[in-house]
């Protein structure tokens, strides 16, 4: 019985089928729950001006392709590189391990993948430049511990990095994620963009720039966390390249370098600036330039007041607790001390550093000195005051 219909059924549709016709399409109207969202892409938020690329495109005259945009990838020398051993199934390497590639056909979940070095003691700071379509669930700058498991979301959309406590994650929609928990700390960022990373395993924080400004502090006390620089992508044919990666101990070379970046206006060339030695300028351009390319002076400012539990910038006034980073109030001179000058809160973060060089006053101290010789030598003989001085100075 059931066959004859079926036959019945098949014959009347090839009597009535109308390859012209257009009954066949019928518009079908669905709940607006049930439709998906639109892939709209970031842009405007690039580093250059170059026209952004899809996709791999190829000169109709040569027929080789078009290389990628190469700004801001002065530095042809990394630390450290994705590692092709600790990764998604989705991921894809290239251009000798520092571009990773997501979901080469389509997408059906969360790929990440973590780099080669464990980021222990000392100063680490890399960028990584967006170099397709920035779009989708989520695509994520951080690190983590090796406790992350990065294949755990491979069928499933999700912001990995933030998810748990081995974790912190910046989102390309400006949500920094942490422990599960979400706050506003950014202005987006699309095609294009360079997103830059800072450790600092000395005071123990973790901040972010964007296009080379300071974006703010993102975490603390993450002093003797053993962490790795991660990203993550949910987004299809979506590609990230680590375009600088580099560590230098904490020193006091770093420190003044980390200082005078502060005190330089945001578009100064602090070497070009600077009346140094041409054999120092290029010891610090080659060694330290990225710190002093970086300016911090407003680090911070554009950021929401909401706080994660586990570290935004100067959230209460014990926020470095117990951290064994450096006492900025222990590098003044004890002379400064001395002379009343202004001092600086030891438990304030970098970001949080007053404008101000923080380099003591002498002026009033010296001053009160020659007030007080000159009052003291009025009422001494010629012999008393020459043997003073000579005192003073052996």
């Amino acid at each position: 019985m059931m066959s004859c219909q079926s036959a019945n059924w098949i014959m009347t549709e090839s009597e009535t089928y109308e390859p012209d016709s257009d009954s066949e399409y019928q518009a079908v109207s669905l709940p607006i729950s049930a439709v998906m969202p639109l892939v709209v892409p970031v842009t405007g938020e690039s580093f250059c001006q170059c026209p952004t690329q899809t996709e791999v495109t190829y000169d109709p005259s040569s027929g080789a392709p078009i290389l990628d945009c190469v700004c801001g990838e002065e530095d042809q020398t990394c630390d450290w590189v994705w590692d092709d051993t600790c990764k998604s199934s989705s991921t894809y390497l290239s251009c000798s391990n520092r571009k990773v590639s997501f979901h080469s056909e389509y997408s059906c979940g969360t790929a990440a993948i973590r780099g080669t070095k464990e980021l222990a003691d000392g100063q680490h700071f890399w960028e990584i430049k967006m170099m397709s379509p920035v779009y989708g669930t989520d695509m994520m700058v951080g690190v983590g511990t090796s406790e992350v498991n990065l294949d755990q979301f491979r069928n499933s959309f999700s912001s990995l990095l933030g998810i748990d406590g081995d974790s912190w994650g910046l989102s390309y929609t400006g949500v920094l994620h942490h422990k599960g928990s979400k706050m506003r700390f950014s202005p987006r960022f699309g095609q294009g963009s360079i997103i830059g990373v800072h450790l600092d395993s000395w005071l123990g924080t973790l901040t972010f720039y964007k296009n080379r400004r300071c974006i703010g502090v993102a975490a603390h006390q993450l002093q003797n966390r053993r962490l790795y620089p991660m990203v993550c992508s949910t987004a299809a044919k979506s590609s990230m390249k680590v375009i600088r990666s580099c560590s230098v101990p904490t020193s006091l070379q770093y420190l003044c370098c980390a200082r005078l970046s502060q005190l330089m206006p945001p578009s100064a060339d602090t070497l070009g600036v600077l009346p140094l030695p041409p054999g120092l300028r290029k010891l610090l351009r080659s060694q330290l330039g990225w710190v002093l390319s970086l300016n911090s002076s407003g680090c911070g400012s554009d950021s929401d007041d909401e706080q994660l539990e586990d570290g935004d910038c100067c959230s209460s006034s014990d926020s470095y607790g117990e951290s064994p980073g450096p006492r900025v109030d222990l590098l003044l001179p004890l002379a400064a001390s001395e002379a009343g000058s202004k001092a600086v809160d030891p438990l304030l973060c970098p970001s949080c550093l007053p404008s101000y060089p923080m380099v003591p006053d002498y002026s009033s101290a010296q001053a009160e000195a020659t007030t007080s010789d000159s009052d003291s030598d009025s009422c001494a003989s010629d012999h008393e005051t020459c043997q003073r001085k000579r005192c003073r100075w052996t």
